[in-house]
């Protein structure tokens, strides 16, 4: 199609305005520039992730940034690529914590391709590395990303980068020579690694980089036979833990020794297929190879001497490439749990997230904060506010009274260029629906009947109406809240506490009782179970609280934890109103009858 000039039309929008910046840049590449009746460049966007274990949230920022820019430029009629290097050809690192179907014998496999490495025990997947992209592959589909995968393994295996290994080994002294302008600054213990020291990082981050390709900052140094950018896989143990011993130029002849297993042979770099460029060298190659424009990187990567920065002299100076425009993303922290990797185990994947809250929530979360904001997700009790605010964006939207980056977030949460996300068709609100779960521990004639109850003038009639969101309250009440926290419904009234109660008490539990029936609904015992204190203390249950004074607030308090006490044993539970719903009113009657 034509190139034609599209721009934002919504400035306070950080998509937006990188969609500006990417499609500039993509046409300022096409030779002679921008022209009118030229063929519109294909926007290459970059993600990359290393299934080296559980890949996570703070991984999903790898991806979703990208995503959101390439849809955005998708709308305004442009072709994208939004490229996901699967670096299924890293080396295995460690044994990684908390994941089920492994041991410590996998150490065994260390240092060999994560595609050579077998899956966890049971899995239904061939190797490690299928094993861990799979469920990323299908969090991906549910969250309406589009992409092309590209399997490291397949591109370095088929010879796919032959040309560029055989330049960069040619230019390998060129190569040494710029990172040799990092390694100075560096504490010594620490050469190789390219990663200088951070500051600290609250307890609740996560830290996003971790995981993906970039996280082995390998340049290659520190070979007694010079420096070579190229690792070979050992012919016999299949481990990356080799030395490259010496090459010709001319022949391609290669030379390298295993220290793993003794093995060494001599081998034809122009013939084989059984190794990678180091780190360092690798990412810049696939910037040129690939002609990518955008591609985020961790903070990790920011740092002098880091693999991105040394990347833009090495795509330029060896590749004749450029480097992508490549914003630094924060990171991703989880309420409540304390800073993680991948390797680690036990960490929240974007499929654990999938779980609790729907789609477009989630990425309304990464849409919502510039790629260099830090924020968090919820899976403890934060995740019903989220999911308030959410609720109160939509009916914002709904009504034209969102602001622009608001609304922005929104359309990019709720719908991409191909169209709309699965929504829930009547969305109760999440806390109200969590309770409800609690309550009837997942009984659907028992929820059905609250639901129903929830409005009576336009009653839902079935359970599909309030699916999914209803089924991801199910899964965070069952998966998330601790068994001492979840309500446990008195089933015989507390008939000491009942007998001890004075008159003011019994009066506002007659008062309560009385308006049962009347008030059936959830807005209806709202008004009811804060009207009561009201009226006790002579005031219309109408009154503001404005017009109340703050006694009122206490009396409120003591009431509320009275119901509490004899309707779920403790001084706390969800919302009351809720409560009375799910009892239902012939219990409620039974419980608070003295």
């Amino acid at each position: 199609m034509p190139i034609v000039a599209a721009q934002s039309t919504d400035t306070t929008d950080w998509v937006s305005r990188y969609a500006d910046e990417v499609i500039a840049e993509s046409e300022r590449r096409v030779p002679g520039g921008k022209h009118d009746g030229a063929a519109a460049p294909v926007v290459v966007v970059a993600s990359g992730l290393s299934p080296s274990g559980p890949i996570h949230l703070g991984n999903l920022r790898e991806v979703m940034t990208p995503h959101l820019v390439a849809d955005e430029i998708r709308r305004r009629g442009y072709q994208v690529r939004h490229l996901i290097s699967w670096d299924d050809y890293d080396r295995y690192r460690k044994v990684p914590a908390g994941v089920p179907g492994i041991d410590e014998s996998w150490a065994e496999h260390i240092g060999k391709p994560l595609t050579s490495v077998p899956a966890p025990a049971g899995s239904a997947y061939p190797n490690w590395a299928e094993h861990f992209k799979a469920a990323m592959a299908d969090a991906l589909t549910e969250l309406g990303v589009e992409y092309d995968p590209i399997s490291q393994t397949e591109q370095y295996t088929s010879g796919a980068y032959r040309e560029q290994i055989l330049h960069a080994m040619k230019h390998r002294a060129d190569i040494d020579a710029i990172l040799d302008q990092y390694r100075t600054k560096k504490d010594p213990a620490k050469a190789g690694k390219g990663k200088q020291q951070q500051k600290p990082v609250d307890e609740a981050e996560l830290e996003a980089a971790e995981g993906s390709g970039a996280a082995g900052e390998d340049d290659g140094s520190g070979g007694s036979g010079g420096y070579y950018p190229y690792k070979p896989y050992c012919g016999r143990c299949e481990k990356d833990l080799t030395t490259v011993v010496s090459y010709d130029d001319e022949s391609t002849e290669l030379v390298y020794t295993c220290t793993a297993c003794g093995f060494g042979e001599t081998v034809r770099l122009s013939e084989f297929n059984r190794g990678k460029l180091v780190w360092k060298v690798d990412w810049p190659m696939r910037w040129a190879y690939e002609g990518v424009v955008f591609e985020p990187s961790g903070v990790d990567h920011s740092s002098p001497g880091s693999s991105f920065v040394v990347g833009g002299q090495i795509v330029r100076q060896i590749f004749d490439g450029v480097q992508p425009i490549g914003p630094m993303y924060a990171f991703v922290g989880i309420s409540g749990m304390a800073k993680m990797s991948s390797s680690k185990g036990g960490v929240p994947t974007p499929a654990d997230a999938l779980k609790i809250m729907e789609a477009p929530l989630l990425r309304w979360l990464y849409a919502r904060r510039k790629p260099n904001q830090s924020f968090k997700i919820a899976f403890d009790q934060e995740i019903q506010r989220l999911y308030d605010e959410w609720d109160k964006l939509e009916a914002k939207v709904a009504e034209g009274s969102a602001l622009p980056a608001d609304a922005s977030a929104h359309s990019r949460a709720v719908r991409t260029a191909a169209g709309e996300l699965p929504r829930t068709p009547r969305p109760l609100p999440y806390r109200t629906l969590a309770s409800v779960a609690d309550i009837t521990a997942g009984a659907e004639d028992q929820t059905l009947r609250i639901l129903r109850d929830l409005d009576p003038s336009d009653p839902i009639t079935s359970l599909d109406e309030a699916r999914p969101r209803l089924d991801r309250a199910e899964n965070w009440i069952t998966t998330q809240v601790p068994a001492e926290a979840r309500t446990i419904v008195r089933a015989e009234p507390d008939t000491e506490l009942l007998a001890s109660l004075d008159d003011e008490a019994r009066e506002s539990l007659r008062l309560l009782l009385d308006g049962l029936d009347e008030h059936w609904s959830l807005d209806g015992l709202t008004h009811l179970v804060y009207g009561v204190p009201k009226v006790r203390a002579g005031f219309s249950a109408d009154a503001t609280a404005k017009e109340l004074p703050p006694e009122i607030k206490v009396a409120q308090r003591t009431f509320f934890a009275l119901l509490y006490r004899l309707l779920v044993t403790r001084e706390t539970g969800p919302r009351l109103p809720t409560l009375l719903l799910a009892v239902g009113a012939e219990r409620v009657r039974k419980l608070l009858s003295a």
